[in-house]
């Protein structure tokens, strides 16, 4: 079930790398599914959806820019691009900060916890499709406790070991 936490918000296994097979398999995923139109490219829109996706938060006007250069005249960002943009942008990324910025995504009320609602409304905007008993099922295996509440440390833990075992 860590999987379905794995394709919303990645995974990383160091602070400078190159994206693996299995993330590059994700990246292609997450553009089929921000493909709004099914028409091979993602719009500016599509595009920071999969970055809320892949990296838990909302790319700035100027990060969209960014990204969306090279498209000019063009309907936007093919598979191709978004191979290559997303790769150098994993690559860039701290595995401590990434975790934390997801967390903080997740914990929308800064409670220092995420619940269940917590979860399912970020899984709404970044993978509407994915049903809600699955959402549920994730969320009991990460509240290892019972309490309705998963703190900043089992969610670092789950992000850092679960998913490293193969989850």
């Amino acid at each position: 079930m860590n999987r379905l936490l794995s394709h919303a918000v990645g995974h990383l296994s160091g602070k400078f790398r190159t994206a693996t097979d299995a993330e590059k398999r994700r990246f292609m995923m997450v553009f089929r599914d921000c493909d709004t139109g099914s028409n091979g490219y993602l719009s500016r829109e599509d595009l920071k959806m999969a970055v809320v996706t892949l990296f838990g938060y909302k790319p700035s006007k100027y990060e969209a820019d960014q990204m969306m250069k090279g498209c000019e005249g063009s309907e936007g960002i093919t598979e191709t691009q978004f191979l290559s943009l997303m790769s150098s942008k994993l690559a860039a990324q701290d595995r401590d900060e990434e975790i934390r910025q997801i967390f903080m995504t997740f914990d929308t009320h800064c409670r220092g916890f995420v619940t269940v609602d917590d979860l399912h409304r970020a899984f709404s905007e970044v993978a509407p499709r994915i049903p809600r008993h699955r959402v549920d099922t994730l969320f009991k295996e990460v509240d290892r406790d019972g309490d309705g509440r998963v703190s900043y440390r089992d969610f670092e833990f789950m992000m850092k070991y679960s998913l490293d075992d193969g989850f």
